[in-house]
């Protein structure tokens, strides 16, 4: 952590990549969110990103080694590829997983690389 930036939130990070069948390749997060092989799971496209929630209802769920597979067609509506990297952020006080494409990043970061490049930041 750097100096003078305190956390802000209970949030925890990981970054995987993403195999053919759409396995995320780091269980960890999961277990932060205490998912259990068998937890359902909704699993949706928001913004260029995957939001993943606990869902009685839902069709998508942790595999029996407890794994996350992310869907085909929310993988395509990213732009995500076999190998590609996705940063995961687990909200642990809403026990949410948001899988962000690296692509998303790079439009989120882009303003403050510039700056960084130009000398700006402090």
């Amino acid at each position: 952590m750097a100096a003078g930036y305190p956390r802000v939130s209970d949030t925890a990070y990981a970054l995987s990549a993403v195999d053919k069948s759409g396995r995320v390749a780091d269980r960890s997060i999961v277990r932060v969110l205490c998912w259990m092989p068998g937890t359902r799971l909704d699993i949706r496209e928001k913004a260029g990103t995957i939001v993943a929630r606990p869902a009685a209802d839902a069709v998508h769920f942790i595999d029996d080694r407890g794994h996350l597979h992310l869907p085909l067609a929310v993988r395509r509506w990213c732009g995500l590829t076999p190998g590609d990297r996705v940063l995961l952020a687990a909200i642990r006080a809403s026990g949410v997983l948001v899988a962000h494409p690296l692509a998303v990043l790079d439009r989120l970061l882009a303003d403050v690389h510039a700056a960084v490049e130009g000398g700006e930041a402090s």
